[in-house]
Parts: C-alpha cells; structure tokens; sequence
C-alpha cells in the first residue's frame, strides 16, 4: 500500500518528500525498523521518540510521522500531524484493511475483573465451538497462535495488526480488556466496538491519573465515542457507584444492560450463598430466574460472572448454555490459582495488587479458612504511592500472619517503599519485612500449619520481577513449586 492513500484522510500539518512509496510496515519502535517502514515519532512519558528518527532511517525507514516538525532529508517522507497517536491509529486501521468492522469486539474495562470477565468470555464461545480471540493482561489469543502479553492494551498498531490475524483465523469475535492508559493514550482511538463493559473503579493508577474524578473521566471515553470509538451496547456494573453514574450518562442509540444486586439491574443478583466450592447466586432476567453455580471463589468472582452473562444476554445468547458449562471453567492464571499439593493447607496465587482488590480477597478467604491466614505482598516502586499503606491497613485487618517483600520494585529503593507501607501499620500487629521475595515466600509456607492458608499476592501471572534497569525472571508459582519439591512435598494435579 502506497504511502499516499493511508494519508487519505489524515489531518496533516506540514509533509515533505515522496508520497508514492510503498509502505511494508507501521512501528512505533526505531529498534524494529526494516527497509520500507513508517516510523511513528511518539513522545512518551520517559523519552520522545523524536530522539530516534535518525535511528529509523539508517535501519530503512522511507517515511516519518510526528508532530514536530522536521527538516527534510531526501527521499525520506516527513509528515507533521496534529496528534501522532490518532495518526498511527487510523493508518493502521486502513494499512490492515479493516479488521474491526468484520470482528465483533467486547471491550471491558475497570480498576478489577477484566481479565477474569475476559476469559470467561472466550471460555463461553470455545464451548459453542466458536474462535475467540483475546487481547489481555495475561496473553494475546490470536486464533491460531496465542502470544505472551507485554501490556494490558497494546499500541493501536499493534490491536489492529493483531485483529486482523484474528480475521484471518476465522475468528468472529474478540474479547479484549481495555486499560485507563490504553484510553488516554488512544491506543484504542477508532476501533469499533460492538460492547463495552464497566466492572468498577477503585484506587490505583494515581500515580498517572490527577486522582478518581480523573480516572473515572478517562474510563468514560470507552462509552462515550469521543475517542472515535463506538459501541452499540454498554454492560455497566450498577452496585458500584462510579458505574451507577456511568448508566446515566450513556448516549442515545447505546443500548444499555446493568447488572448487580441493585433492584433496577437487568441482570439482578439476590441470594448469594458463597462457601469453598465458588459462589451460588439467583439470576431474575425479565422475570425469569437462573440458578447460578460458579466454581469460582468470592462475591467479586460473582459479579464478574454476571459481568459475563450480561454480555451474553445483550449479544442474544444462550444464558442456560453459559450456566451449564461454567462449572468447567478452570479460572484464569494467576487469579486465586491453586499450588495443590499433598499438605493440609492451601497455597494460592493472586493478582491483587490494589486496596480493594486485596481486600476482596482476603475477606473473601476469611470466610472460608479455618485456621490462619499467611499474606505475602509487596509494592511496585514508581507507582501510586498513596495506596501503599492502604494496601498494608487491608491487610493488617483480615490477615492473621503478614510478610512485606518486593514487588516490581522498578526503581526504588524496597526500603523507601516499606517506609511508605508502614504509614498503614498497627504498632499492635507484627509485620516481617523480608527484601527478598523467594526467602519471604519460604517463610510463609515454613510457619503454615493444618487448616491454613497461605495467599501469595500482587504478580499472579507475571513471570519476572522488574528492577531499575533490568527485568529478571520470578514467576511466583515456580517459586513455590520449587520451595515445596525443595521439602520433598508432593504435588498434585
């Protein structure tokens, strides 16, 4: 595709050089350059990628999009735009012809819950024997191939090339979680989307966000359309009051299902039975009542199976499906992910690495552990600081045993961030700050006895422990199936 029709269209300030060059690839990356490339120069919140044009064209680049303005280099192509980022997205929409007006895409957003919703989703349209690609937190299913995931919302280059994968691989939907930096950043600028989801909001990302009202003002720009985007159905969480505000402020032509124990919900959850096998819950939809077993454990897990269902009632499938197959749901990775073994405790694994988010699952625990409960968690360093002792005030209530560690410490110092942690200290409680986290981990498991549990939160999935200049491999369930061979402790499937 030649360089003058992805232009068409584009709001171009100044352009110099050749339009009539054929365009082979889209990157927002110098290091990824190959002959034939357009190279997006965009300005991050640590560098400007202005600073790697030069790098771009001595690996091949033929073009250059960016706002600044630049001198002209025969025969390179220098285009200034207004905004970079609606730029690369509408280029890239067009340069893949398309593929988001031939995939019916849901898009889920909140502060908790997307990635479960997520795979739920796709567990569903498995079962009906139909392809369901993933965008996530967790992975990209792309089909035919699934891809590790580097970012909760990719580049919109990168959605867009990955959509288009998914057409190719029959698949006719996709589900894909949408992050308050990936709206902002209009990673998600232009893609249509057939359904968006509302799970909740709660504290986490001010660092980056000014505080909540700016947040949630962000999350809004999925359902409103002034990201270019544009949906036909909103499915809000109406039990959580940021989402009680969304519902109201819907455009007109989006249909709207709300879901929750609130009496106006859609899909309205009452009798709520939670114990050690998952949740069990009535569903009334136009009157109708649904009996819903979930294997998956807490009140949270319950709305986010709700969140599910009420995508699927908005899309006109099959709720008694859904409900017939859920109890085969294996649950998501790292998401209270089971270390079965042949002690008589419980090892788990979770994400939970806000307030709210550690607080549901330890309240959670609390209802169903016998014995005690050992917490293992930690801080990302350069991120909100604010809900470091918040994260330790949770925890200092609903958990019996607390060890501090690492977490991502990126690039601060462990100590400075338990400092910050330890402003949500009770002097009446003791606390173990261990740095390392493998020896904190050890010691949780060593000091468990019968009828405990043990909760390894805040990584889940992640498979590294990021430091300042260099990421090194930790994946917390390794860690613990290595302590626990260590031991000689049998592992189960």
């Amino acid at each position: 595709m030649k360089i003058r029709k992805l232009l068409s269209g584009i709001d171009v300030l100044s352009l110099s050089g050749n339009k009539d060059q054929v365009v082979k690839l889209l990157l927002t990356d110098s290091r990824r350059v190959v002959p034939g490339s357009v190279f997006f120069a965009i300005a991050g919140t640590k560098t400007s990628g202005c600073k790697y044009i030069n790098e771009a064209i001595e690996r091949g680049a033929i073009a250059v999009v960016s706002e600044s303005k630049q001198r002209p280099i025969d025969p390179i192509l220098f285009v200034q735009v207004k905004e970079v980022r609606e730029a690369l997205a509408n280029m890239a929409k067009m340069f893949y012809n398309f593929p988001d007006q031939s995939i019916s895409i849901t898009g889920i957003t909140g502060t908790n819950g997307k990635s479960t919703v997520a795979h739920l989703l796709r567990f569903y349209f498995r079962k009906q024997s139909e392809k369901c690609g993933l965008l996530g937190t967790i992975e990209y299913d792309l089909g035919d191939r699934t891809l590790p995931a580097h970012r909760t919302t990719p580049e919109s280059v990168d959605i867009f090339s990955m959509l288009a994968e998914m057409k190719k691989s029959a698949c006719k939907s996709a589900v894909m979680e949408v992050s308050s930096h990936g709206i902002n950043q209009k990673r998600i600028y232009n893609l249509e989307f057939d359904t968006a989801v509302f799970t909740n909001l709660t504290q986490d990302h001010l660092d980056y966000h000014s505080n909540m009202e700016d947040y949630f003002e962000v999350k809004i720009r999925l359902f409103n359309g002034s990201e270019g985007t544009s949906i036909k159905k909103a499915v809000i969480n109406i039990d959580d009051p940021y989402g009680l505000r969304l519902s109201k402020i819907i455009p007109k032509g989006v249909e709207i299902v709300t879901f929750g124990t609130h009496n106006s919900a859609t899909l309205q959850i009452s009798k709520m039975k939670l114990d050690a096998n998952g949740g069990h819950f009535k569903l009334t939809v136009e009157g109708k009542e649904l009996i819903i077993n979930s294997p998956l454990l807490g009140k949270y897990n319950v709305s986010n199976v709700t969140a599910a269902l009420a995508v699927l009632y908005a899309k006109g499938c099959s709720l008694e499906n859904f409900r017939d197959t859920l109890l085969g749901f294996k649950g998501v990775p790292g998401r209270m992910e089971s270390i079965t073994n042949s002690l008589d405790y419980t090892i788990l694994v979770d994400y939970a690495h806000t307030p709210d988010a550690l607080k549901n699952a330890l309240s959670m625990l609390k209802d169903i552990i016998s014995g005690k409960i050992i917490l293992v968690f930690g801080c990302g360093g350069n991120r909100d600081r604010t809900k470091r002792p918040e994260m330790l005030k949770v925890a200092m209530a609903y958990a019996d045993l607390i060890f501090l560690t690492s977490d991502n410490p990126r690039g601060e110092s462990i100590d400075y961030i338990f400092q910050d942690m330890l402003e949500g200290n009770d002097p009446c409680r003791s606390t173990h700050f261990i740095n390392d986290r493998e020896k904190a981990i050890q010691r949780a498991l060593n000091v468990a006895n019968p009828k405990d549990c043990v909760l390894v939160a805040g990584k889940g999935h992640e498979t590294y422990q990021e430091y300042a200049d260099t990421i090194v491999p930790f994946d917390d369930r390794k860690v613990i199936m290595k302590l626990l061979q260590k031991e000689k402790v049998t592992l189960l499937q």
